[in-house]
């Protein structure tokens, strides 16, 4: 255990349990709307602002290690939250609270029990805006903690116009390189500098054992799929292999799996479509889609059991990659050479988040003097009002609802 850690230990302060973060993240699952990036904001309000679990900077380190990792980058945030609270138990009590919600309610659609708006009705216009507003609020509070200075403002605004132009995961991940190699170039370093350690208590074998799991699982999957013709193990490697080899999450999953399962003729391209506008209406994460195909699927031994192999399989590399580099993450981010790096990466991550308040989150919500109406009242609401989101969401919903009766 390293000295943050035992100093933590001993002063016991901050730990919690499976409940407490089930009830915290189901909460968020159940409200958070507007996609990843939207997520983050919704994170940080809830985790570091209101409940004061970690500090901004260690929050900013977390979001910058899952910026690296292939998957679902809020989830894997989400799951690391949860285990800096409370262990590997919170770790999974994080994930079912902010996952199953929409999972349910996709696998629901999927057998037709369910139905959901169309893009352009009311409140999920609504909903859409109250995202701009959370995105903002994010950008505004990490801004003024993450970039104190003129160089590290550069860095944010030199990474908001590369995204701007260059909007793609490739592009994400030259940003935050380049961010970084930027930061421990520049900016100094400071061996006196203590970094707030998280309260990661996994051991280090079980970290090697999860990476062990995770390679063996990549490689060995499809080769069992060529010897046992099992069609549950089919879909369940096909969305194993999806969840490891991402990179950017979100809408960037789309053609992924639309290639491991349209053209093998497990799930039709209407039934593909009518899915994604289905996961457009629901919050927690995009990813959550893999409920609903595997529900559809032709090759599910059932529509229950398909959701699950589904879901399961396309976030277990989630859990696998965060619960094998947090043992580690506390000695590496307190070298002073990591700690310019990461200073660099934090500022390059509010640039990127600059850039996605502007597309696609401004661009795909506010679209006419009404709609900029309903989100500055949001974003005062958030910021200034101290309003808690999830009200403010089911505010806006109504509000975008009354919009679309009134215009």
């Amino acid at each position: 255990m390293s000295a943050g850690e035992q100093e933590f230990a001993a002063t016991g302060s901050g730990r919690g349990s499976f409940l407490e973060v089930l009830g915290v993240f189901t909460r968020l699952g159940l409200t958070s709307f507007g996609g990843p990036i939207a997520h983050l904001g919704y994170f940080r309000e809830e985790i570091v602002a209101r409940r004061k679990w970690l500090d901004e900077h260690a929050y900013a380190d977390i979001v910058a290690l899952c910026q690296f990792l292939p998957g679902p980058a809020s989830s894997q945030v989400g799951i690391s939250l949860g285990i800096t609270r409370a262990g590997l138990l919170g770790g999974l009590a994080a994930w079912l609270g902010f996952t199953l919600p929409s999972a349910i309610m996709l696998a629901l659609f999927a057998f037709g029990v369910a139905t959901f708006g169309g893009a352009g009705g009311g409140w999920l216009d609504g909903l859409k805006i109250v995202a701009v507003a959370v995105v903002a609020q994010a950008v505004w509070g990490m801004a003024t903690r993450l970039c104190p200075d003129r160089t590290r403002v550069t860095f944010a605004l030199v990474a908001a116009l590369i995204m701007l132009f260059w909007s793609t995961s490739l592009a994400q991940i030259a940003v935050i390189v380049a961010g970084g190699i930027a930061g421990w170039l520049i900016l100094p370093q400071d061996s006196e500098t203590r970094t707030t350690a998280l309260p990661i208590t996994i051991p280090r074998a079980v970290a090697v054992g999860c990476w062990v799991v995770f390679f063996t699982l990549l490689v060995g999957l499809p080769l069992l799929r060529q010897i046992t013709p099992n069609q549950s193990l089919a879909l369940f490697d096909s969305f194993f292999r999806t969840g490891s080899l991402v990179f950017g999450g979100g809408h960037v999953v789309l053609p992924l799996i639309q290639a491991e399962v349209v053209p093998p003729g497990w799930v039709t391209d209407e039934q593909f479509i009518a899915g994604y506008g289905a996961a457009q209406a629901v919050p927690g994460p995009l990813f959550t889609f893999s409920a609903y195909l595997g529900a559809v699927s032709s090759v599910a031994p059932n529509g229950w059991l398909g959701a699950a192999i589904a879901l399961v399989g396309i976030f277990l590399p989630s859990f696998l990659l965060v619960i094998g580099i947090l043992p580690f993450w506390n000695f590496l981010r307190a070298q002073p050479a990591v700690q310019s790096a990461l200073r660099g990466i934090n500022a390059a991550v509010v640039g990127i988040l600059l850039a996605a308040l502007y597309t696609p989150v401004w661009t795909s919500a506010i679209t006419s003097p009404a709609d900029f109406g309903l989100g500055l009242a949001a974003f005062g609401l958030l910021m200034f009002w101290k309003w808690p989101p999830w009200f403010v969401v089911v505010l806006a919903a109504l509000g975008g609802a009354l919009l679309a009766l009134w215009v």
